[in-house]
């Protein structure tokens, strides 16, 4: 059964950083993109971020763009997301997202991703 471990969230103030870590098991990690979403109280779940399968192609939504930043190490199976100067808005549910077929990029739609996460809480507050 596939598995993605998502870890990292926390309490931080406001123009503070996290690095969220989520962990790939069970699969191939190594030839699936991937996609972190999130999700704030009374929202529906929103696009991040995303990367395909090699570490060279990214895809960002534009409210994100220059604060956030996504990677991943294929041997380790795991993906981050950087996340820099954080503002209370950024306070969510942070869920990590394996895009659905192998050796093709995914973006924002939401049925691009086939597995995910249990999400991990990051909250934004003085």
């Amino acid at each position: 059964q596939v598995q993605l471990v998502e870890s990292g969230g926390g309490l931080v103030q406001p123009g503070g950083s996290l690095r969220l870590s989520c962990v790939a098991s069970n699969y191939a990690f190594s030839i699936y993109p991937m996609g972190w979403f999130r999700r704030a109280p009374g929202k529906e779940r929103e696009f991040v971020a995303s990367i395909d399968w090699r570490d060279s192609s990214t895809n960002y939504a534009d409210s994100l763009k220059g604060r956030f930043t996504i990677s991943r190490d294929n041997g380790k199976s795991t993906m981050y997301l950087q996340m820099n100067n954080l503002r209370p808005e950024d306070t969510a549910a942070y869920y990590c997202a394996r895009g659905n077929r192998r050796f093709t990029p995914v973006g924002p739609a939401v049925n691009e991703y086939d597995y995910w996460g249990q999400g991990t809480q990051v909250t934004v507050s003085s």
